[in-house]
């Protein structure tokens, strides 16, 4: 999509006050990372969040879908990534609340495959 990379430039500067973000190209979109920890997609022109059980009823209850996407052998795949509210693609403080709960859960999740890994 032409226009992924002016909104990802967009996402960056909105995300810059959080320090250390990046975007790298990914399956077709963009992965937005903070200490190498993935927080953030961008896919077709949308931009999702990480979410886990903590923070996902917060999505859900602003009924934000989550992103899915079809394999080549019809299966549908939800991730745990879910739509980024409309206000915060438009305000830095917006955006620094939500992203900082997405960054929250990606730290979460790393800690808990860390204790799995034995």
């Amino acid at each position: 999509m032409p226009g992924d990379s002016e909104f990802v430039s967009h996402l960056l500067d909105l995300l810059s006050p959080l320090g250390g973000v990046s975007a790298k190209r990914m399956f077709g979109g963009h992965g937005v990372f903070r200490e190498e920890l993935m927080f953030g997609l961008v896919a077709s022109g949308e931009f999702y969040l990480k979410t886990d059980a903590e923070n996902r009823p917060e999505f859900e209850a602003r009924e934000l879908a989550p992103f899915r996407y079809e394999s080549k052998d019809g299966k549908i795949t939800v991730m745990s990534y879910h739509l980024c509210p409309e206000e915060a693609l438009d305000s830095p403080h917006a955006m620094q609340r939500w992203a900082a709960s997405a960054f929250a859960a990606a730290k979460r999740n790393a800690s808990s495959r860390k204790g799995k890994r034995r």
